[in-house]
């Protein structure tokens, strides 16, 4: 797949094998806005720590991520990783998955975009409509369906998808179901949906200033203990050793 957008293609740098964008929030909206307004089809994701050992042993899930228009670097812990290794360039900032849904939205509401979600509340349909309200009352004027409710929705004229079935499971859904429509922007989201619409309670801004926003969801999910394991143990331990293979 190839990126028109040379400026953040030239951007990109690669931690421990994936390919992630060193960007800023309005660069990001401003790709989104012109890959629509050219009727261009596009895919971004949204990796963290967590995705980064995933691809340690997943070869498909980190061909896949290789192969976004735009890696969107969601998590401190990149941050402080690209600056430990030094790579060239360094990032600039965490975009967090939650923050860009919510622009993203807005900026759909503005310009009248449809937009379709799948995936969310693991596909419970009561659940999604209830999300589907919240969404619909936060948003009044954004035009958004859930897939799991709308017939053959690849006949659909969408401008954006977004994928809510969470890590490596939404990426391969877009994969596979990106080809079957033309123009339409992908990207995989997560639960952010479940903390803007209220659903999950999000951690209070100074705890997402610090980057701690996954020890606030540890507190309230116990089970997230592996993925936290993973982030704050595994992966800085997998970089470490990176530095000492370089050295």
């Amino acid at each position: 797949m190839k990126n028109n957008d040379q400026k953040l293609t030239g951007q990109a740098l690669q931690i421990l094998g994936v390919r992630v964008n060193s960007t800023e929030p309005v660069e990001v909206l401003s790709l989104v806005s012109s890959k629509i307004s050219h009727k261009n089809s596009f895919f971004i994701v949204t990796p963290n720590p967590e995705f980064i050992v995933a691809c340690q042993k997943d070869d498909e899930f980190r061909k896949i991520l290789n192969q976004a228009d735009l890696a969107i670097p969601d998590g401190i812990g990149l941050i402080l990783a690209s600056k430990f290794l030094r790579t060239r360039p360094q990032l600039k900032e965490r975009i967090t998955g939650a923050d860009l849904v919510e622009k993203v939205l807005e900026l759909g509401e503005k310009e009248g975009w449809e937009i379709g979600i799948v995936g969310a509340r693991r596909g419970e349909i009561e659940e999604i409509k209830e999300m589907m309200n919240r969404l619909k009352q936060r948003y009044p004027k954004l035009k958004v369906e859930a897939l799991e409710l709308v017939a053959d929705w690849p006949k659909r004229e969408y401008q954006m998808i977004l994928a809510a079935q969470g890590m490596i499971n939404q990426e391969k859904w877009i994969w596979q179901n990106y080809k079957k429509v033309k123009g339409v922007g992908f990207l995989g989201i997560g639960g952010s949906l479940d903390r803007l619409t209220g659903i999950t309670p999000r951690a209070p801004k100074m705890i997402r200033r610090l980057g701690l926003e996954w020890f606030w969801r540890l507190i309230l999910n116990p089970s997230h203990f592996k993925r936290v394991w993973n982030a704050c143990v595994i992966f800085p331990w997998l970089v470490l050793k990176e530095k000492m293979k370089r050295s």
